[in-house]
Formats: structure tokens, C-alpha cells, sequence
């Protein structure tokens, strides 16, 4: 039986050997980039819902249901204008879940 030896490069041959790799060239090309901080697709529904005059139903934390159509909305609040009861302010952070009013009937639900 022959025995084979076999010969690998030091490392400081290996480092000679390699071309220099730019350090603040900015990201390496075989990395995936880092995925955007805000997609905007919040944006995108508060908007659509604006320009169709979509009438939604807003569920509060507290299970309260208010009905009527988004006039505009900021980072913090919505504005909800309703036909019959006075304009609402509402803020973000108490509300639970929206959905289009009617959407409930057209499964078949009974209510909240």
C-alpha cells in the first residue's frame, strides 16, 4: 500500500497568494441586503380605503365598534367621518382591527 502525503499551502502562503479585499467598499455582493425598515403597506391600505370612500368598521381594544369612511390618517390617528354622528379622532394604538362593513354579512356572521 502507498501512503500519500499530502501538501496544503501554509496560511501565510495563502494570504500572499490572495488578492486584498476592499474593507469599506460597502456590502459584500454575495450578501442579501437587509430587508427596508417600513414597507409602506399601511400607507398603501389607509390610502386605497381613503379614495374609494370604502366604508369600514373600526373595532377598539374595548370591543366597541364605529362605523363610517377614513377622510385621512397620520402615523399616530385615523380621522373616521360618519353620515348621522359626529366626527371621530382615533388613535392608533386603541384600535384592535378594521375591516370593510359588510364584509361580516357576506360570510355570514351575525355580528361582533
Amino acid at each position: 500500500m502507498v501512503h500519500r502525503k499530502l501538501f496544503r499551502p501554509t496560511l501565510t502562503e495563502v494570504k500572499e497568494q490572495a488578492p486584498p479585499r476592499p474593507h469599506a467598499a460597502g456590502p459584500q455582493p454575495h450578501k442579501k441586503p437587509a430587508p427596508p425598515e417600513q414597507t409602506h403597506a399601511e400607507n398603501f391600505y389607509w390610502v386605497k380605503q381613503m379614495q374609494a370612500h370604502t366604508p369600514v368598521a373600526v373595532v377598539l381594544d374595548d370591543g366597541e365598534v364605529l362605523r363610517g369612511t377614513v377622510e385621512w390618517y397620520d402615523r399616530d390617528c385615523i380621522k373616521l367621518t360618519r353620515t348621522g354622528s359626529p366626527n371621530l379622532l382615533i388613535y392608533k394604538q386603541v384600535i384592535k382591527y378594521v375591516f370593510k362593513d359588510g364584509e361580516e354579512a357576506a360570510k355570514g356572521g351575525a355580528g361582533l
